[in-house]
This record gives C-alpha cells, structure tokens and sequence, in this order.
C-alpha cells in the first residue's frame, strides 16, 4: 500500500522560527482554532469594577493594548474562581489535554480591543489557551490569515497557535480602529491564559503541527520570527494585511 500524501502546508503559508532550548527551530503555523462557549457564572460587580480601576488608575490601558491584572487579588474576591478553572479544565480534557492546564503558567489579562498582531517572537514555543470570563461586548477575536472568527462572550474557550497573526475588533469587523475602543465606551475585555508547550505532544497533535520544516533556514537565522512564503515580515497593526519586510 503506497504512503499517504504529506499534509498540505496552511492555507497561509506560514513558518514560525522559535527557539527551543539552545537552538532555533522551525514548524509549520496551525489554522486550527478549537473553540467553545463554557456555562460560567457572572464575575462578581465589585471585582469588575476593581479591574477597571486598576486599569484606568495603574495600568493607563489604551485601546489597542493587551496587559496583565493581578491575578493573586482577583482570586481572593472571585468566589467561583475553582469552578471556572473546573470548567475550562473539563474542556480541554474533551480536547485531549487532560492535565496540560495543570502544568501550564496562567495569568489574567485584559484588553481594550487588540491591534492586528501575532506572538510568535516571544511566545512561538507556546500555544495560547485563553478563557474569556466578561460580558458580551460587541467584539470578536479575528484570525485574518487563517480565516477564522469567534465571538467573545462570557465562557468563551479558544486555543491557538501564538503565531497565527489576530486581533479583537467589533464583531464583523475585519479592521482595527482605536476609536472603537474610545475612553467611556463600555468595552473592556478580561480572559485567563494559559501558555502551552508547543512541543508537547497532545498540544501539537491538536493543532497538527509540522517541526523543522525549515531546517536550514533555521540554523541561519540568530532570533526567533515569522515568515511568509519565505519571506519575514508582520501583519498590519490596523488591517491584518500581511507586510513582508524590506
């Protein structure tokens, strides 16, 4: 019986160089963006209202940004914080993923909408599993290279490769305006996120992941990046549109 055919390469062409241990090393950038909406209980209206204090007063959160909140202080005034973590836990392990979350870094986060961008730099040994805990706001999370759209709302899970460029615009946008986002506008996002081993086996078998697929590029090269076709570059902050370097 002949060999199956070798899996095609994404549909955008991506090749992510990251560095594992002493070394760079290259794979394939997954499309595949596993999602769901979980059942969590309402965040509690004194702890939102902690969150946008620290952010107007401590953090200067503009739109476009994406920072981290105290995670050891919101625990402390978040009641259902262990049934949330059951719940995100119960998911991924329907996933495959029965005990990563365990093992992985979590942080709180919060953004005012997201400018087009990927991870890939500082984060491309890892995937991002990410928990969004607050109201519907209007918004989604885009994937424009990869064609994907996920509306953000309370419980919604998503995980994907921190390569895949994205960003959160108003829902259906495909563009980036900080005047969505304008100070007074009710629009503020929170999620936990988990970092997750690329390389750890269940995690690159979830998103079929393909590693030194560009080994000689990779040897050459003296810092992580993201290429194209071959060619480095990143997506417009604003657009997504993909801008090779000079």
């Amino acid at each position: 019986m002949a060999a199956p055919p070798p899996a095609p390469d994404p549909p955008d062409a991506l090749t992510a160089y990251y560095r594992s241990g002493e070394r760079l090393r290259s794979r394939s950038v997954s499309a595949a963006v596993p999602n769901a909406t979980l059942a969590l209980p309402p965040l509690p209206a004194r702890l939102v209202a902690d969150w946008e204090r620290e952010m107007t007063q401590h953090m200067g959160l503009e739109a476009g940004d994406v920072e981290p909140l105290p995670l050891a202080r919101a625990r402390a005034r978040w009641p259902d914080f262990r049934q949330v973590l059951q719940a995100m836990a119960q998911w991924t392990d329907t996933l495959g993923l029965a005990g990563v979350l365990a093992d992985a870094e979590m942080a709180l986060m919060a953004c005012r909408g997201a400018r087009y961008h990927h991870d890939a730099v500082h984060y491309g040994a890892a995937a991002f599993c990410n928990l969004f805990v607050g109201e519907d706001k209007g918004l989604d999370v885009h994937f424009p290279l990869a064609g994907q759209r996920i509306a953000l709302r309370r419980g919604t899970a998503l995980l994907f490769d921190t390569a895949q460029p994205h960003a959160v615009v108003p829902r259906g946008s495909s563009r980036f305006d900080a005047a969505d986002f304008a100070p007074g506008r009710d629009c503020s996002q929170y999620f936990l996120s988990w970092e997750l081993p690329i390389e750890q086996p269940a995690v690159a078998r979830l998103l079929q992941l393909r590693f030194d697929v560009a080994a000689q590029t990779a040897a050459q090269l003296d810092a992580p990046q993201l290429r194209q076709h071959g060619r480095a570059g990143a997506p417009c902050p604003l657009s997504g549109r993909w801008v090779a370097s000079v």
